[in-house]
């Protein structure tokens, strides 16, 4: 009987499972960088592409996988730095996960991950609410679907800055590292693939409300079209009597702007605004 290697978890659909070819494994770990003695949180380790190298760098990792299939078999297969936690990335406590990792105290870790396409913005803003809250993430070198990448860097100007750019750019400096074809991954995907860093760092403007500041963004964005006059009068309705055209003054935004052209301190204005101009909507 011919040998066929070792045994390989069969590929779920249902889990959007998409493996790294060896190639690109390499230059996604030299973007990385791993070092000895840091710590990674992994989202989607699969059959550990990745997670060997980051432990052969003498890095401690905390793998996260959904499929029990893959967790089994790489759980019985890595070196004792490596922990496999089964589930949702979704359902699991980032912060306690990083806190309750193996090894030495530590209080923050480097975050890597091939996330899933259809979950992405979801994961993203999981991130984001973990380090507003527990500041634990030195980094995040994350591979998504180009065009969720695109979104990601947007800058204020361009058809692709929108929630998401603003959501992930209060926290951290972003960066494309890669940008990967189909063919790099088996079975390819129908799409192509980009890997961004998320360098995390404090907000570059005060955020007093967050749970206002992103429902006026959101707000906003659903009618980008528009004036920031006429963007901005639905939630101004909403949340105080003082009319639109004041609120835009006291923030200092020219009414005949588009929401697409705001810099996160000219949202931030508007956000205290609208905070000072009736009850905080948390």
């Amino acid at each position: 009987m011919p040998d066929t290697g070792p045994w390989k978890p069969p590929i779920r659909k249902r889990f959007g499972q998409h493996f790294l070819e060896a190639v690109w494994v390499a230059k996604l770990v030299a973007a990385i960088g791993p070092r000895s003695g840091e710590l990674f949180l992994e989202i989607g380790a699969g059959r550990g592409e990745l997670t060997r190298p980051l432990a052969a760098a003498g890095a401690r990792v905390v793998a996260v996988e959904i499929d029990r299939a893959l967790a089994a078999a790489l759980d019985g297969s890595l070196p004792a730095a490596v922990q496999v936690v089964t589930g949702d990335i979704l359902a699991q406590d980032l912060a306690g996960l990083i806190a309750a990792a193996p090894g030495a105290p530590t209080t923050s870790a480097r975050l890597v991950g091939n996330l899933p396409y259809n979950l992405s913005a979801p994961i993203l803003r999981q991130l984001v609410d973990t380090q507003r809250q527990a500041d634990c993430f030195i980094d995040a070198t994350l591979m998504l679907q180009r065009e969720v990448a695109d979104r990601i860097v947007g800058r204020p100007g361009t058809r692709d800055y929108g929630p998401l750019a603003i959501l992930v750019q209060l926290v951290a400096d972003v960066e494309r590292v890669l940008t990967l074809p189909p063919g790099a991954f088996r079975p390819p995907p129908k799409v192509r693939s980009a890997v961004v860093r998320l360098t995390f760092r404090p907000s570059p403007v005060p955020i007093r409300h967050p749970a206002l500041f992103d429902r006026l963004v959101r707000s906003l964005f659903t009618q980008r079209r528009k004036t920031v006059l006429n963007a901005v009068a639905p939630i101004t309705r909403s949340v105080s009597s003082v009319p639109p055209r004041v609120l835009l003054e006291r923030a200092g935004v020219a009414p005949d702007r588009r929401p697409g052209t705001l810099h996160l301190a000219e949202l931030a204005r508007l956000s205290e605004a609208l905070a000072g101009a009736g009850p905080v909507l948390e």
